[in-house]
């Protein structure tokens, strides 16, 4: 099975849970030979059953405190590349690759999760996720010098994680689904503001190893109960195939075409910015504060950017979003040779990339359909795997072409202007997507 079905898949049988209670009927009927009115109504009818409240918040607080590890940990993961490039375990590019391989196992994993998450549910799925990620952790601090070890244990249970936070609450909301996601993901954003001052403070009190070890007990601590949490409100059903239909589509094409660019730049911020700080003649304090900024900012944007949705249009704020972080990195971070414009950046790109997360389900939800929102986003997230695996150690292999991390603001350019490029073609393509759906500017869409 290929990884384009195979994520879609994987998405599809678990977001359809939530239409358990519908006759059996209608949900087979969202299928290749469905037309797109008989999906549009259907996905009326998957929002009707719904509690949109009540004991369904505790569930949200589960996912919010499992986002803020497996999201928290890997945006600060350029705390740790940092910290190992000074130690001389490998260059950036390579720690780069390390640290998104992970998140890449979100799409490349797609499949094996959805069976886990349905033979277990979503409350042992997440603990089996948390606890794999906090073993990879603990593991990491007895193999930390050695980059092998490290690539070991990289922890490739994030995509188990993402998987029950992704469709446990349409499960329970409807009316408020948009805030509750918005909560869940932000939560991320605040993790990682706050995991890298401990990074950071472990670090020069402990080292690497024990940072590792630490982070990990951390991880079993507070994760574990909170994915106890995480129950889901009734069985999931088996699954369906893609929607291979949907290639017809222009939208889709250029939706796909979209997330598979912009994500290629996404994590070279977070991943690089200790670096860049201490380039800068920074201490590694500075450097932490600098991503737990961004990280802030990223949480802050993917709550706004919800919002704005509800007021301008999914497209038209993730158009917005595309070209805030496009611009702040072909503008603003090329000249940030101080702390002061390098804020100004890590705000305006932190808001900017969060809230591309934020509004991509709601982006697909209103243009094909909340039916069939999991196929979409499934083949859509799987075109994801390249930009997530390849993004930032292009970045690197950038850099290290270019002088290397030590070598001052000049050596970054190249780097910072190949994400920014990336990030300008992307929000092209959106603008393009936005057109194709009307050619009304100020149309809320």
């Amino acid at each position: 099975m290929d990884e384009s079905r195979a994520t879609g898949v994987s998405l599809q049988e678990l977001n359809r849970a939530g239409l358990e209670e519908r006759p059996r009927a209608a949900q087979n009927d969202v299928s290749a030979n469905a037309s797109d009115s008989d999906i549009m109504q259907q996905s009326l009818l998957a929002d009707s059953q719904v509690p949109d409240g009540g004991e369904a918040w505790v569930v949200i607080s589960g996912c919010a405190v499992v986002t803020w590890w497996f999201i928290g940990t890997s945006y600060c993961w350029g705390i740790l590349q940092a910290a190992l490039v000074k130690e001389g375990v490998s260059s950036s590019s390579t720690l780069a690759f390390v640290g998104s391989l992970a998140t890449a196992c979100i799409s490349f994993l797609g499949v094996l999760n959805a069976r886990v998450i349905r033979k277990l549910g979503t409350r042992y799925s997440a603990m089996a996720g948390i606890f794999f990620l906090g073993l990879g952790e603990v593991l990491s601090g007895f193999s930390a010098m050695s980059i092998g070890g490290v690539i070991r244990d990289c922890g490739c249970c994030d995509g188990l994680c993402f998987m029950v936070v992704s469709v446990t609450p349409a499960q329970y909301f409807r009316a408020k689904r948009g805030i509750a996601n918005g909560i869940v993901y932000a939560a991320g954003g605040l993790g990682g503001a706050v995991i890298s001052f401990v990074m950071n403070a472990l670090l020069d009190r402990v080292g690497v190893q024990w940072t590792f070890r630490i982070i990990g007990f951390a991880t079993w601590g507070t994760g574990l109960p909170a994915a106890y949490l995480i129950k889901q409100r009734v069985p999931i059903p088996p699954s369906a195939v893609v929607d291979w239909r949907l290639f017809r589509d222009i939208r889709f094409v250029l939706l796909f075409a979209m997330g598979a660019i912009a994500t290629f730049p996404l994590l070279v911020p977070p991943f690089f910015l200790p670096l860049f700080t201490a380039s800068l003649g920074m201490s590694s304090g500075t450097g932490a504060g600098v991503v737990a900024a961004f990280n802030f900012s990223s949480a802050l944007g993917r709550l706004l950017c919800g919002l704005c949705s509800d007021f301008v249009g999914p497209l038209n704020t993730l158009f917005i979003s595309l070209l805030l972080s496009a611009l702040s990195m072909l503008i603003i971070w090329p000249i940030s040779t101080s702390l002061g414009p390098l804020i100004v950046f890590v705000i305006v790109n932190g808001m900017a990339n969060g809230g591309f997360f934020s509004t991509m389900p709601t982006v697909v939800g209103n243009t094909f359909g909340s039916a069939r929102v999991s196929v979409v986003m499934g083949m859509v997230v799987t075109g994801w795997a390249g930009g997530y695996l390849l993004g930032a150690p292009i970045a690197g292999f950038i850099l290290n072409a270019a002088g290397g991390e030590n070598n001052g603001i000049t050596s970054y350019r190249p780097a910072i202007f190949y994400a920014g490029a990336m990030t300008i073609v992307a929000a092209l393509i959106g603008l393009s997507i936005r057109l194709k759906t009307d050619k009304h500017l100020l149309k809320k869409l």
